[in-house]
């Protein structure tokens, strides 16, 4: 039998990527293309008065200067948080109005690149400017609820969180804030649209191809049938790309005014301004605990910042109320509007800020009692969901705990902090629990076994870079037990059958069980023609044979996957992250000396992709924990770090070698291929167990991230 899943394959579309053939959506060819370019406001609050674009209209080369005062009058599109697929609240071009700097206000259409971005800086715009509202620490006051987090209340409570936290043997308190992050993928946010009569044809960055054909739809008034989106690669995205923002909006809106073909590609600032950004936080939490160290009471609450137009969520409670046992919690989330963009999901939205706060409180409670933080983790184990009471579907958590602590080193930690040095430099350890949700949306994909015996398996879905068309392509040789190379994975179209958002981790589980359905209807079909049972498994030359004496070309089913709506189980993914710093105590620069990470993911597809998905995530997380941070000036409004020269992330210099450990587990109830979502899992707990190594090396407790030099001298 033919055995792929689990092996460490090469990417499928590696070969294209290397020698340049894989086109990512800037990149396919079109005759008589128009270039965009996208103008920002200069301002964060206000109306503009007037703009004047004769001297940029004039240019040789524009054909066409959009503005409020001249755009087409678009469709309103429902927001995810409304059930629709646009990212934020706002269409561009619609009135005078200014909510946040950066804001699209204007287009320029030319003949070229470089005749659209010097057009653009002709462009003359006086505003009535008002005084921003900036700075969520100052609003604070004006914080509300939201009228739910992830579809459930804002406030959740559990027991009787405050007596028994005022009754606590031992009991620490806390504030922890998250600054805002910029997604920064490598590639910008790029579309090249295409208008024949009312029909279009987009190549998107996107990680939603039916969502974007939806708000297109929608916004442009004309029905989805006559929208095709293509997206076949995807040059990184962690959130920002999953749902429609004004700049496909504003290229479908050029590219019909101008009757060509029209480009536009994101400046890298651009993508600080007007594509979200993961949500700044303030987050205060409260632990009380037995001396024997069992928690008697948790407490989590705290703010994020949305726009002026949306209630955007950054759900870092989300994890709190499963992750540990206690009978008496509550978690509590309000909002501050700002003259900000709207925030958006970026990897691991929610868990990544919020395990930051829960696993340093944990550390911090640890060191009060004088208990090993694995150990407080250990009696606190969660065996059943407190949150909903059910079993899980399976966890593994003791095991990543185990395990992870073996093969980092655990034992060798002096628990004292600031005992343990390396000549001069101060050394650290550090850890702390990783969890991720897993996701189930709906999805369909079609099988077709062609007149050789070679399958060719279509979905709508994306390839955002994780392996997503190869791990398809070992479910399918596997459960057809045909060789490698006989068979094909196609994606990244609407022509294909529907897929959701790549997001939450549900990409293989959601679209991977549509597959493997798709697969078997297809071979049940096959074998019926045959007079065979399901059971028999023919090699290709048999199924090669059915379809000549059927006289058939190809055979062909459609499969549609639905999540089971009726719960019995709670399903969730967990690991354990274990780090150890290296400090200058002189300088106060905290280099990452070794980095372990244990995951229980369910059944794992391709142990390569795997890896890398694991370590992305890792990396990611050093960045939150070290460098990120993205700087709004408090008066204008303006990022006053708007490129990758001064927003910092990871670089190779900056990363040790990453052991990953993967922890074999079986889970017959998470779905019918029994997966778990593993691209964001990587990233929770990773900034918490930097500033608890942080603190095992210094003796200082860092609460405010990013952790830099000068928060540690």
């Amino acid at each position: 039998m033919t055995q792929t899943i689990g092996k460490p394959l090469n990417r499928v579309d590696g070969n294209l990527k290397v020698t340049g053939g894989a086109l990512y959506s800037a990149e396919f060819p079109q005759e008589n293309l128009a270039y965009a370019v996208a103008i920002g406001s200069k301002i964060a609050r206000g109306k503009i008065t007037s703009i004047d674009t004769s001297a940029a209209a004039s240019l040789p080369g524009v054909t066409n200067v959009i503005t409020h005062e001249n755009a087409p009058k678009l469709e309103k599109v429902k927001t995810f948080n409304q059930g629709g697929t646009a990212a934020e609240n706002y269409l561009p071009l619609q009135d005078n109005s200014i909510y946040y700097s950066g804001q699209h206000i204007a287009v320029v259409v030319a003949d070229s690149l470089e005749q659209a971005t010097y057009a653009a800086t002709l462009i003359n715009i006086t505003y009535e400017e008002e005084n921003p509202i900036l700075g969520m620490e100052k609003y604070r006051g004006d914080a509300f609820e939201p009228d739910h987090i992830m579809g459930k209340p804002p406030k959740s409570v559990r027991g009787n969180p405050d007596t028994s936290l005022a009754q606590a043997e031992v009991k620490i308190e806390a504030t922890y804030t998250t600054p805002i992050e910029t997604h920064n993928p490598m590639e910008p946010h790029a579309t090249i649209v295409v208008w024949e009569e009312n029909k279009l044809t987009v190549y998107d960055s996107t990680q939603n191809t039916y969502g974007t054909k939806s708000a297109l739809a929608t916004a442009f008034g004309v029905t989805e049938d006559n929208v095709r989106v293509v997206c076949n690669f995807i040059g990184g995205a962690f959130g920002c790309k999953g749902a429609t923002w004004s700049n496909t909006i504003l290229a479908a809106m050029a590219a019909r005014q101008v009757n060509r073909p029209v480009k536009l590609v994101l400046t890298r600032e651009d993508m600080f301004n007007v594509v979200g950004h993961r949500a700044q936080t303030e987050q205060i939490v409260k632990l009380g605990a037995k001396r024997d160290g069992s928690l008697t009471a948790i407490v989590h609450l705290g703010i994020s910042q949305t726009s002026m137009f949306d209630n955007f969520v950054e759900a870092f409670t989300t994890a709190t109320p499963l992750l540990y046992a206690c009978p008496n919690l509550e978690v509590s989330q309000r909002l501050v509007k700002l003259n900000r963009s709207t925030p958006a999901w970026m990897r691991a939205p929610g868990e990544s800020p919020g395990t930051f706060a829960l696993e340093s409180a944990m550390d911090e409670l640890a060191y009060a009692l004088k208990i090993d933080p694995i150990e407080l983790r250990l009696r606190n184990y969660a065996d059943v969901n407190p949150e909903d009471n059910l079993p899980w579907s399976s966890k593994s958590l003791k095991e990543c705990y185990q395990i992870g602590a073996e093969k980092f080193g655990w034992s060798k930690r002096n628990p004292e902090p600031a005992s343990m040095r390396d000549g001069r430099y101060l050394i650290g350890m550090g850890m702390a629990t990783a969890t991720y949700p897993v996701w189930l949306f709906s999805a369909t994909a079609k099988a077709k076994m062609l007149a050789d015996g070679s399958v060719v398996v279509q979905s709508s879905t994306h390839d955002m870079g994780g392996g997503t068309a190869t791990v398809m392509a070992q479910l399918i040789a596997d459960t057809l037990d045909l060789p490698f190379e006989k068979v094909c994975f196609e994606y990244g179209d609407t022509r294909l059958p529907k897929a959701p958002v790549s997001g939450g981790s549900a990409t293989v589980g959601t679209v991977g069980s549509a597959v493997h359905g798709a697969v078997k209807a297809l071979q049940a079909k096959v074998l019926e023609l045959a007079g065979k049972d399901i059971n028999d498994s023919p090699k290709i030359e048999e199924y090669a044979e059915i379809l000549k004496k059927n006289n058939l070309e190809q055979v062909e089913v459609d499969y549609t996957f639905q999540p089971d709506k009726d719960k019995k189980y709670s399903k969730h993914a967990f690991g354990a992250q274990f780090v150890e710093v290296r400090i200058d105590p002189d300088f106060g620069e905290v280099r990452i000396n070794r980095y372990t990470g244990a995951f229980a993911c369910g059944k794992i597809l391709n142990e390569k992709t795997a890896r890398s998905q694991f370590m992305g995530g890792i990396i990611m997380g050093i960045g939150m924990a070290l460098m990120e941070e993205t700087l709004v000036d408090p008066s204008l409004g303006r990022v006053m770090n708007a490129n990758l020269g001064e927003y910092h992330v990871p670089v190779n210099a900056d990363i040790p070698d990453i052991d990953i450990e993967m922890i074999e587990e079986v889970d017959n109830h998470v779905n019918p291929i029994g997966t778990k979502g593993i691209g964001e899992i990587g990233i929770t707990g990773v900034a918490a167990a930097i500033a608890n190594a942080v603190y095992h090396a210094t003796g200082k407790r860092i609460r405010d991230l990013p952790i830099t030099p000068d928060k540690v001298m």
